[in-house]
């Protein structure tokens, strides 16, 4: 009796299958779905609302950056900066500047730290549609242990503008002190 309901079974699931078409590659999304909707908004869009995915490329380069300032050496991929570039930072500081001195006014605030250690919680390449440009998006929390052994947390948001030869021209950085462990 239990081999008569095996094979019942077994009889079920194949002819529920056998008109089936064998899938060779995976399901490609529908066209419309990657088509830049416009957004109806109730205010004047300043720089743009038509966004799509980007190059994953400048994401991994915004990363290995990130881990490059954990490492403590900002210049091991400077070739991943535009020659020039802008870094507005999550302190109020605001450089406009060539890409050697931008880098070394940043490895100056890291050389302060003992340590730096980032977690990255979400991250993203996309490109204005409209504006022709690249950015990358990261957000995280970076932890800093201070030369006296004080440990800060904050949280950070950082958009990463990439120019036509794939290099970073402007940094703006958003952060606010991570909340206290609870105890």
């Amino acid at each position: 009796m239990k081999k008569n309901l095996l094979f019942a079974c077994l009889f079920i699931l194949v002819s529920c299958n056998s008109n089936q078409p064998a899938q060779t590659e995976p399901a490609k999304p529908a066209s419309d779905s990657m088509a830049v909707q416009n957004i109806n908004s109730p205010y004047d869009i300043q720089y743009s609302s038509k966004f799509v995915m980007g190059n994953p490329k400048y994401a991994e380069n915004v990363l290995t950056l990130w881990k490059d300032y954990d490492n403590g050496n900002l210049s091991e991929h400077k070739d991943f900066f535009a020659d020039s570039m802008q870094a507005i930072l999550g302190s109020g500081a605001s450089l406009h500047a060539s890409r050697d001195s931008v880098i070394a006014t940043i490895q100056k605030y890291r050389s302060s730290l003992t340590a730096a250690v980032d977690r990255v919680d979400a991250v993203m390449a996309v490109k204005s549609t409209d504006k022709n440009e690249d950015w990358v998006l990261i957000w995280g929390m970076e932890t800093d242990t201070h030369k006296n052994g004080k440990i800060d947390s904050v949280n950070l948001q950082e958009t990463w503008r990439i120019n036509k030869d794939g290099k970073a021209d402007l940094l703006m950085q958003y952060m606010r002190p991570a909340a206290p462990p609870k105890k």
